[in-house]
């Protein structure tokens, strides 16, 4: 029994068995014995952890300290980073409904792209906000859009929901101000203006054939209905009364606004006292606090509602979020413990030795990677840690760094899983099942990878 578990905590092969044990285990839990997500995550992590060799004091940490403790950390990771931006995205949403605001956007779209093409408009709208923002930032805000689309289409809310996600997804893989594609220019020495472009030419094609195509083609043959409590119905007395186009496209694109300014205040402008109110006003947070205390007013109290009714409808709005939160607690807490136990690590190490052609390299190691441990961002920044040196030091133009750099991003957004907290967040959020989520979500972030991949490998040729 010591031989086989030292076995499965230090051989490649062990450490593999381990994860899909786990995984195999999770699915099990959550698809055929029907436990709760949350807490079918938190079970299956600690017994992963404790098999994997993760210590006692590591994992729970001691009676007198746990800050530093895996399953805090796990959680806290994540909360930490999502929990303001849920909460206020949730408000705002609820005050763009309950005002007309969301049915007046929507019907801006459905008049400039006809019925028919409403997913389509969706995922443009992804594509095009996805850009300044992060990709669970932009769910936040922009989800009240898909659900009015769905009551409002009487479809399954996956055909408007996978174009937006397809869109999101592609800009916070593939271009910068994203946290990974930036950092693979940094290892890799190549200019942004490289990366945008090589983005765009990869990314393009990569979100229509997983976000149209895909999308619109698995969105009819899944039924998700909307969630009764996500449905907050136009007040009476906003009917025929609805705000303008501009103040609602103010409520959406004022916290994006507020957020690329920080970004790009930050690269371009010197360090002084524009800078920091740039990057303050640019915190998510911040931005949509902003956005919230702004829509209150010029959609809330100025078109007739009171403080009281405000109240209620927050109240209202954020009852669904608590389980959303400990679900996508949950799941960063498995890929922490994935990543613990050196599952990671050791799939890097396997792939980087098979000899494979640079580029294949780059996108089988990151795949391997995202698989592994459930993160885009950290997929893209070890990859790209483990090629840098032979990068930096061979032979390679500024087009071609940039095409292996989209090629590590195409991996990192494979297979979205168990172990990734966005799938949680799209699962709960969007009312679909495991099953469903794996079904519709998993393919989509496969086809995007796939596709972007075979786009970087096809312009490589030319460059």
């Amino acid at each position: 029994m010591t031989e086989f578990l030292d076995w499965l905590r230090h051989d490649t092969a062990g450490l593999l068995l381990l994860a899909g044990a786990g995984i195999a285990l999770l699915l099990f839990l959550i698809i055929k014995v029907k436990v709760e997500p949350f807490i079918a995550l938190v079970a299956t992590s600690v017994l992963v952890a404790l098999v994997g060799g993760v210590t006692i004091e590591a994992l729970v940490g001691s009676p007198v300290k746990s800050g530093d403790a895996l399953i805090e950390k796990g959680f806290a990771g994540i909360l930490g980073h999502i929990t303001l931006i849920i909460g206020l995205g949730t408000v705002l949403g609820a005050i763009l409904e309950r005002s007309g605001g969301a049915e007046v956007l929507l019907g801006k779209l459905v008049k400039i792209f006809g019925e028919k093409g409403t997913p389509l408009a969706m995922g443009i709208t992804g594509f095009v906000l996805g850009i300044p923002v992060f990709f669970d930032i932009g769910i936040f805000v922009l989800a009240p859009l898909v659900y009015v689309a769905a009551v409002r289409g009487g479809k399954s809310l996956a055909l408007y929901a996978l174009p937006l996600l397809a869109g999101l997804s592609v800009t916070h893989a593939f271009l910068p101000p994203h946290p990974g594609p930036v950092a693979a220019a940094g290892l890799f020495h190549v200019e942004l203006g490289w990366i945008i472009l090589m983005g765009l030419a990869c990314g393009i094609p990569a979100w229509f054939a997983s976000g149209i195509l895909w999308g619109t083609w698995i969105g009819k043959r899944v039924n998700i209905p909307v969630p009764e409590d996500r449905v907050i119905a136009e007040a009476e007395e906003a009917k025929g009364h609805e705000p303008s186009i501009g103040l609602v496209a103010m409520a959406i694109g004022l916290p994006m606004v507020l957020i690329l300014g920080a970004t790009f205040g930050n690269v371009f402008l010197p360090a002084g006292t524009l800078r920091d109110v740039l990057i303050f006003f640019g915190n998510p947070a911040i931005a949509l606090t902003v956005a919230v205390a702004l829509s209150m007013w010029l959609l809330g109290i100025r078109r007739g509602m009171t403080a009281q009714d405000l109240s209620e409808l927050s109240s209202a709005s954020l009852k669904p979020v608590g389980m959303i939160l400990l679900v996508v607690g949950a799941g960063a807490f498995f890929g922490a413990v994935l990543s613990a136990t050196g599952v990671g690590k050791a799939v890097a190490e396997t792939l980087s030795a098979a000899g494979l052609p640079v580029i294949l390299a780059a996108y089988v190691i990151a795949c391997g990677m995202r698989i592994a441990q459930g993160s885009a961002t950290v997929a893209i920044v070890t990859t790209g840690g483990i090629l840098a040196p032979e990068l930096t030091s061979g032979d390679y133009s500024q087009p071609e760094l940039a095409l292996i750099a989209i090629a590590i991003s195409s991996g990192s957004i494979i297979a979205s899983h168990v172990n990734d907290g966005g799938f949680w967040i799209i699962s709960k959020y969007f009312n679909m099942s495991v099953k469903d989520t794996l079904k519709t979500w998993t393919v989509l972030e496969t086809v995007l990878s796939v596709v972007g991949f075979g786009m970087a490998v096809l312009l490589y040729q030319f460059v």
